[in-house]
């Protein structure tokens, strides 16, 4: 295609031509005053002048037409997999290549919103930012028109850009369409162990209208535990009262099940993660008689200021007579009745220090602490050479929930504790190894010879003979050290141990701390899937099966990292709620968030784009009442109506050649002047010459 145009080259700057030309004005208005008849050629000398000083030409183009540009965002975000959602995308996109291949001077440019996730905004639909990095793309001044093919569920409507040409918004989803959303309203981050805190929940009906009065059934979980039922009112602020057992992460999971009919079961579940805290620690620390280990005792439990110490020690037996007046005497009563009785449960611990059978505490009362740890308590027996004799505490009620009985036999000579093959599994031992000083642990002096019957012996003294051993009773556990030289390692004797953190893991696994169990399953969420860790005292372990939030399941392979420690890596891209079992054992854990923002408001929703659109003179068109035809509008004018969408032409070319043609050469122009001028000369001379009477020259 061809163009012409008249453009100008001026000699002198635009201010000067127009002073030029002023001047040539006042001069014409001079020659009209004065009554000169050459005032008309004297006007064609100077438009010739400034015209020559103008320079006009004029300019031929040959264009090449460029074809417009229809732009395609087709959103391919979590909640385009819903119901027939994908179907329409299809639809769409295909009736929008069909429509432009058929159109000459027309072109479709197609991208998804995947090509421009941010890493750093890794959850909702930003459909603006698409078409922001889409459009930077692309020549601007060819863009016809925006089509996105989307829900319209964005989450970043208020970065709208300012386009050239109209926004249409073809959206999938069904007018039909309803969903139950649980979402949490409130819910603390920590809670005390022991006291009731809150988690407030709601389930909203979101969509078509939907009956909101009945009552739904909740499910919740505890850590991967059996739920229990919850009813809930739909639209109604539910309050589920929650008291935590034990320290460290508690996962409570919440799910709805799904309704029939219901659009997706993505946002039917909730994990609410709240760290337990324990107020304070009660331990009961019983010595029955002084030695240099019970100072170890009282250092360790007393450099945690959150552990509430009752210390008794035992200085003055019943036996023991030697004529003191009682009314002279500082010592108190041990307060047996009230400490194994009345206020047993209150406490977290109870240690045994070198106690010994004296008749201080009756038969029952040691039956109220077998019945104590039945129930869910933790009993420490720190033995010394009372329990190889006849007045060992093994000789009582607390016999039978020992996991190892004393032989009678007391050895005194000095050894080197060991990790044995069960303690290189167990949490408490693992790598205890580790704390050793510079030529190994120092030695201790004294133990009694244990015969094991139950648990797991995680030390060993020489000849693999059992040194420490811990159990589970009933609800409670029990550990036995067979020795009361422990302190010789808090002494640095020989390069001493790691005795602080020994006894501070045997504490804290005997008051259930989670990081200690030697049986768990846990997991957590790396940038590329998940992380997969099992705890056991096994040497192997199966695999675990992963569910994944869409509901799909994987096996995951277990391999051993360490003795006792097994995990397995899967890779996963999706982010939500990912369930893990093996065995008996079932965690759960949160990838990014257990439901997508995404899913919050899955229901397709024309509000937030239709400013956008209405802007810019387009619309917002549901797929199901039928894809719309494409017409070509003008600039400014309405680009939609029924049945129809519009883009705007932008007749957008590339020059291939120009060609420029003088209108006023300068000679010509300066030619024209000097015969004008020369004309205007004669005529106004021989005009003077009969004015004033003198006779002409032949």
């Amino acid at each position: 295609m061809n163009a012409s145009g008249l453009i100008f080259s001026p000699g002198l700057p635009w201010p000067v031509i127009g002073v030029l030309a002023a001047l040539a004005v006042v001069a014409l208005m001079v020659a009209l005053w004065r009554g000169l008849s050459g005032w008309a050629l004297r006007t064609v000398a100077a438009l010739a002048v400034l015209t020559a000083l103008m320079g006009p030409s004029l300019q031929q183009e040959d264009r090449d037409p460029l074809a417009d540009i229809l732009l395609a965002i087709v959103d391919d975000s979590a909640s385009q997999t819903l119901s027939d959602r994908p179907d329409q995308n299809a639809a769409a996109l295909a009736s929008l290549e069909a429509q432009v291949a058929a159109r000459q001077g027309l072109e479709l440019t197609t991208r998804r919103l995947s090509e421009f996730t941010d890493p750093a905004i890794t959850d909702g639909t930003h459909m603006m930012r698409a078409i922001t990095a889409a459009m930077a793309d692309l020549p601007r001044d060819r863009v016809a028109g925006v089509v996105a093919i989307t829900d319209g569920v964005v989450h970043d409507a208020e970065l709208a850009p300012n386009l050239p040409a109209p926004f249409q918004a073809l959206l999938t989803g069904r007018a039909a369409d309803w969903d139950l959303r649980l979402s949490v309203t409130e819910a603390p981050a920590f809670a005390i162990l022991g006291e009731q805190t809150e988690i407030r929940l709601r389930v909203d009906a979101l969509g078509a209208p939907q009956e909101t009065s009945r009552l739904v059934e909740l499910s919740v979980s505890r850590d991967g535990a059996d739920p229990e039922p919850v009813l809930a009112q739909i639209g109604a602020e539910i309050v589920l009262p929650l008291t935590l057992t034990h320290a460290g992460r508690n996962l409570i999971h919440v799910t709805l099940p799904a309704a029939p009919g219901e659009l997706t079961d993505r946002n039917n579940a909730v994990v609410i993660e709240i760290n337990g805290v324990r107020d304070r620690l009660r331990v009961l620390l019983v010595s029955g008689t002084p030695h240099p280990g019970t100072r170890t005792w009282r250092n360790l439990l007393k450099s945690d200021s959150a552990v509430d110490l009752v210390h008794f020690t035992i200085l003055r037996p019943p036996e023991k007579q030697d004529g003191v007046p009682v009314n002279e005497l500082s010592l108190i009563a041990f307060p047996t009745q009230e400490l194994f009785v009345d206020k047993i449960d209150e406490f977290d611990l109870i240690i045994f220090d070198r106690y010994r059978l004296r008749g201080i505490l009756p038969g029952g009362y040691l039956d109220s602490v077998r019945s104590y740890v039945d129930r869910g308590g933790a009993v420490l027996i720190a033995a010394g050479p009372a329990l190889a004799g006849a007045e060992s505490i093994a000789r009582s009620a607390l016999a039978g929930m020992l996991p190892a009985f004393p032989t009678g036999r007391l050895i005194e000579d000095a050894f080197r504790p060991e990790i044995s093959d069960a303690g290189g599994r167990h949490p408490i031992t693992r790598d205890l190894e580790s704390f050793a000083p510079e030529g190994g642990w120092g030695p201790w002096l004294r133990r009694v010879e244990l015969e094991p019957t139950s648990g797991y012996t995680i030390l060993s003294g020489p000849d693999d003979a059992a040194l420490l051993t811990v159990d589970r009773v009933g609800d409670g556990r029990v550990a036995l050290l067979g020795s009361d030289q422990a302190w010789l390692w808090a002494r640095g004797y020989e390069g001493g141990g790691p005795q602080l953190e020994l006894l501070r893991r045997l504490a804290h696994w005997l008051m259930r701390e989670p990081e200690l169990e030697e049986e768990a399953l846990s997991a957590t969420a790396t940038e590329t899937g998940l992380r997969i860790e099992r705890r056991t005292m096994d040497d192997t372990a199966p695999d675990a099966t992963v569910m994944f939030p869409d509901g799909t399941e994987a096996g995951v392979a277990l391999s051993e990292r360490a003795p006792g420690l097994f995990e397995g890596v899967i890779v996963a891209a999706d982010q939500g709620l990912y369930r893990i079992a093996q065995d008996d054992l079932t965690t759960v854990v949160v990838r990014g968030l257990a439901a997508l923002r995404e899913f919050e408001q899955p229901i397709a929703n024309a509000a937030l784009l239709a400013p956008l659109g209405h802007a810019t003179n387009g619309a917002v068109t549901r797929i199901e009442d039928g894809l719309p035809g494409l017409r070509p509008v003008r600039m400014g004018q309405l680009a939609h109506g029924r049945g129809w969408i519009g883009y705007t032409p932008r007749n957008a070319y590339v020059t291939q050649a120009i060609r420029l043609i003088p209108l006023a050469p300068a000679w010509l122009m300066l030619a024209v002047a000097a015969l004008s001028l020369i004309g205007a000369w004669l005529i106004e001379g021989r005009g003077g010459a009969r004015r004033t009477g003198q006779p002409s020259v032949p």
